[in-house]
């Protein structure tokens, strides 16, 4: 416990006297030091986690948050029975069925390779932002019955394709594009390639170039005709109320179904993605650390220098009866308002960075697709780069606290 004679001493010893002003400078130098290592670290965690969330949620608006499908088969027949027992799980708000498979577009002299993704589009609203991110056309287009043009030729299926995709084969709403499936039909000379036509009645703006130049949509019903896929589906996609507590609900998905389903949640099926997030974050963390330990070094130098120039105040201290502990008490309380001082001015300072950062940088929305940076400060993050400041702060005072307490009393007043 520190008495108060030892934290009044300690903050005399950090002013210096008159003759001896560098002693003074060097606490403001340390103190500085600890702030903008405090405010660096709190602007670039921010930033991190906003990307970070960004990200995430950008992924999640295209993708459900657990993917249901069969361990045993490429597809799932009884979707329907399933829909109706995972609807019934805790947690659960929505579900739906899906198919997914690869096939290439092609437009005029266009060729692309895509994800096709066969949908609901009464449901998938509602486990998705595939309503939300539609920039042109209308999700209602896909579920239109098959109609004949009044020649009597068929009217061909609606697709939604993405911004990037779009540009890349030069179509817009209305045009009409061709679907190429490499697993086809058997014949003489092997698989003929199956080829549709489909008419673009909807573009989609993700926010992600990969989304947006990959995949496109078209209901499940023509994708099961498209695919000879019969009543089946590739999946079940479902939404939570939690996306933190999505792997737990997928356990419970899974022992509700029992085998041959596996549940995956979103956190798994971008395991690498956000594992590679969550290590820069920290690596990140670790390198902007040295800004507080290179002020560590300077809180070293300032106590060793007050340790010199008040050897005899020390030793006078030691002679009256204060122990060794009560000394070294007396520098830790300078390193502990160094870095205190440090903290409390470097937290403020971190959330204005912060503040100039999202409402004055910005980025080109063509090449980034946001055109702020996205600044998302933490609670947690905040706590543990105080924390760090102060611990690093207190950890400095050590060698020069006990090279104090050690002072021989007689050694030092011998020539007074």
């Amino acid at each position: 416990m520190i008495a108060p004679y030892e934290f009044f001493i300690g903050l005399r010893y950090l002013k210096g006297k008159r003759r001896h002003r560098s002693i003074s400078l060097n606490t403001f130098i340390s103190i500085g030091g600890v702030t903008l290592g405090v405010a660096a670290l709190i602007a670039t965690l921010a930033v991190m986690t906003g990307f970070k969330e960004d990200l995430r949620d950008k992924i999640l608006g295209t993708n459900s948050h657990i993917v249901i499908s069969d361990r045993t088969h490429d597809t799932m027949k009884d979707y329907r029975a399933v829909l109706d027992r995972v609807k019934q799980i805790p947690h659960v708000l929505a579900a739906t069925p899906f198919i997914y498979n690869q096939v290439l577009l092609t437009a005029g002299g266009s060729v692309s390779g895509v994800v096709l993704r066969g949908i609901d589009p009464a449901l998938e609203p509602t486990v998705t932002d595939i309503r939300k991110n539609l920039v042109q056309g209308s999700l209602s287009d896909l579920a239109k019955p098959p109609e004949h043009s009044p020649d009597g030729q068929p009217i061909p299926p609606g697709i939604i394709v993405g911004k990037e995709l779009a540009a890349r084969l030069g179509t817009f709403l209305g045009d009409t594009i061709n679907v190429v499936s490499p697993t086809g039909t058997p014949g003489p000379l092997g698989i003929i390639p199956k080829i549709r036509k489909f008419d673009v009645v909807g573009i989609f703006d993700s926010g992600m170039y990969e989304y947006d130049s990959s995949l496109a949509y078209i209901s499940i019903g023509t994708a099961q005709d498209f695919f000879n896929l019969g009543d089946a589906v590739t999946g079940v996609e479902v939404k939570v109320d939690d996306i933190f507590q999505a792997d737990r609900i997928a356990k419970a998905i899974e022992d509700a179904l029992g085998f041959p389903y596996w549940a995956r949640d979103w956190m798994k099926l971008n395991k690498n993605l956000f594992s590679a997030l969550q290590l820069e974050k920290m690596m990140m963390f670790i390198i902007l650390i040295l800004i507080i330990l290179v002020a560590s070094f300077n809180i070293v130098g300032t106590l060793t220098m007050i340790v010199v120039e008040k050897s005899r105040e020390i030793a006078i201290l030691k002679a009256m009866g204060a122990t060794r502990r009560e000394v070294m008490r007396i520098f830790m309380v300078d390193g502990l308002v160094i870095g205190g001082i440090g903290t409390i001015i470097g937290i403020p300072l971190g959330y204005f960075v912060c503040f100039l950062l999202h409402t004055f940088y910005t980025l080109p929305s063509d090449v980034y697709y946001i055109s702020h940076l996205p600044v998302t400060i933490r609670a947690l993050d905040v706590t543990v780069v105080s924390l760090s400041a102060v611990t690093i702060s207190f950890i400095a005072t050590l060698y020069p606290s006990w090279q104090a307490a050690r002072l021989n009393p007689s050694e030092a007043l011998r020539y007074e």
